[in-house]
């Protein structure tokens, strides 16, 4: 049985009991960071037990591979793009400056090379729908932050996040406010971006970055797996 996240179903069961129990069950997984998981029958309706003694179901998660657009192609956003592709991202690079996406900088044909004329519109392309898409705003400067946010907050895509100190962060979050942004999307915004691991290079910085976007996909914390020896919880 195929079911969407707005509850339409392809297929089914023979047991019209049983596909309520699944579909019913299927929201709560949908809703979950799981990508699959296995139930007995007795979890899901205990009514069907007796009928279906010892059947299991599987609930797998169906999307397409995560995408993550990177607005800004130096040291960092290119480093970024590099490490995205490693752990299997679908990756797209803008840049305003041409000579930061040639092919020939990056080896990898998986990723996606953008000369924006105008970052509105390169970015809003890129995005798309947003479902699925994490966007990294990496540019050099407080104008184009503004602007690539400006478009990437409208879009709603899975994680957002803008690189900068405190100060730059604010400022750029300040202008979108004063300019009628909504201020509940630009609370979702993770600014600055990426986990505290103490980065200084652009690969460490595109580490924590890319840190960051894997635990808001998979639901993790980012903290040490190790905590639990020294709080004596777990």
């Amino acid at each position: 049985m195929l079911i969407a996240e707005d509850g339409t179903r392809v297929c089914g069961h023979i047991e019209s009991m049983l596909d309520e129990a699944v579909a019913q069950h299927a929201r709560i997984f949908l809703a979950s960071r799981a990508e699959a998981a296995a139930y007995r029958i007795g979890e899901l309706a205990p009514a069907l037990e007796a009928e279906w003694p010892g059947a299991r179901l599987l609930f797998e998660r169906i999307e397409p591979e995560p995408r993550l657009v990177i607005c800004g192609a130096g040291h960092v956003g290119a480093a970024l793009a590099k490490l995205a592709r490693l752990v299997g991202y679908s990756t797209t690079l803008i840049d305003d400056r041409a000579d930061f996406v040639k092919r020939e900088r990056f080896q990898d044909e998986g990723i996606e090379l953008v000369a924006a004329e105008d970052w509105t519109s390169a970015v809003r392309q890129a995005i798309g729908a947003g479902r699925g898409v994490s966007v990294a705003v990496v540019t050099r400067g407080h104008n184009e932050d503004e602007e690539c946010l400006r478009a990437v907050v409208s879009a709603r895509p899975d994680y957002v996040g803008l690189i900068g100190s405190r100060r730059r962060t604010n400022i750029v979050l300040e202008r979108l406010r004063q300019t009628g942004a909504d201020e509940d999307l630009l609370r979702e915004v993770r600014a600055p971006i990426g986990l505290d691991i103490g980065a200084v290079s652009p690969e460490e910085v595109a580490l924590s970055i890319l840190a960051e976007i894997i635990a808001e996909r998979r639901g993790g914390t980012g903290a040490g797996l190790s905590e639990w020896r020294r709080t004596g919880k777990g």
